[in-house]
């Protein structure tokens, strides 16, 4: 069979041949869509119900959330869906969901979407703690802003979807070309400690970047490579003046990482020397409660990684809620629609 024809027979899985020539292990939108990537007791669950006269069922399912936090990837489901020819409420990008609360359902033939319940749940599971990790970021930082640096620890091809969510979450920006790309944004970021680490000197690289990069680019530079933070930060004021945006800390662990202690000595040094104008930017490890006592110590912004990137998925539940009209449930749970004024139809 073609990699293009759906999935929807145990036969079909079986001659289904995803090529092992592929340079990389993730899946292709035509895999998503094929449902390549479901969970194969769905295909049996379709061969069951074909054979017994049942795979177009009417039914409503619901998705409900295991814990609260803020929905994402809502939208993807959306876009998976609109092939179906099916009925679907959701809430919101970016809302603000409680324990167990409903966030989308579907009203339709069982056989028109059953075989994408593992792509639903999945794509709301992962956006939904990153969005759900990047608004407790957001509020951690009490009006300041911060950027989504998490790309490097994801895999690439979910990279953009994770800063999507991040963006949804609160974040300002994301560094990631193609994530920011997708959300209409310029991606954010200025050089690694690789550049300064060959030219041999910040300041060098300062005045570089200064030269050649485009006035709307933020001269924000790393401090941390050779120097104490403090006096490479008064070098690079002194050789940009008025250009330099700000300074980032990005203090390795094994120097003591970014404190407090430090955060308070730059800016007291900065404006010692009178740069006040001067911002101080923090990245490495950061977590909401480093961010709010950072910020504190007087930071103006910040890059968060690991703790968007690594936040735990979300658990999502499908469950069926009616079949041809009449309110069913599995034990333990309510048969019927569950209410909640939050659902918009979308589909």
């Amino acid at each position: 069979m073609t990699k293009t024809e759906l999935l929807t027979t145990t036969k079909s899985v079986e001659q289904y041949d995803p090529g092992r020539d592929r340079l990389f292990h993730s899946a292709t939108h035509e895999e998503i869509l094929n449902g390549a990537t479901t969970d194969i007791y769905f295909v049996k669950s379709y061969d069951i119900l074909r054979h017994l006269g049942l795979l177009e069922t009417e039914v409503v399912a619901e998705i409900f959330t295991s814990r609260e936090g803020i929905a994402c990837g809502i939208e993807e489901c959306i876009n998976l869906l609109r092939v179906t020819g099916v009925k679907v409420w959701s809430v919101k990008e970016g809302h603000h969901f409680k324990e167990k609360e409903v966030i989308l359902r579907i009203s339709g033939p069982y056989g028109r979407f059953g075989l994408y319940e593992t792509c639903l749940l999945g794509m709301l599971a992962s956006a939904s703690a990153w969005a759900t990790a990047a608004k407790e970021c957001k509020e951690a930082c009490n009006g300041k802003y911060f950027l989504c640096f998490g790309a490097r620890h994801v895999h690439p091809a979910v990279a953009p979807v994770m800063e999507r969510a991040a963006v949804v979450g609160g974040a300002a920006g994301a560094s990631c070309i193609l994530g920011a790309k997708l959300l209409g944004l310029r991606p954010s970021g200025t050089v690694p400690h690789a550049v300064i680490i060959i030219a041999g000197d910040t300041v060098r690289v300062a005045r570089a970047y200064d030269e050649i990069m485009d006035e709307s680019s933020p001269r924000i530079i790393l401090v941390d490579t050779f120097k104490d933070e403090a006096e490479e930060s008064l070098r690079v004021a002194e050789a940009l003046k008025e250009h330099l945006l700000g300074v980032r800390l990005d203090t390795p662990g094994e120097r003591g990482g970014v404190t407090p202690a430090l955060v308070a000595e730059v800016r007291a040094r900065l404006d010692q020397a009178g740069y006040r104008y001067v911002k101080i930017f923090v990245s490495g490890g950061l977590t909401p409660e480093r961010i709010s006592v950072l910020s504190e110590a007087g930071a103006d912004a910040f890059g968060v990684g690991s703790y968007i990137s690594g936040a735990k998925p979300i658990d999502m539940t499908m469950d069926i809620k009616e079949v041809e009209g009449k309110p069913v449930a599995k034990r333990g749970r309510i048969p019927g629609i569950t209410y909640n004024p939050a659902l918009e139809r979308r589909l």
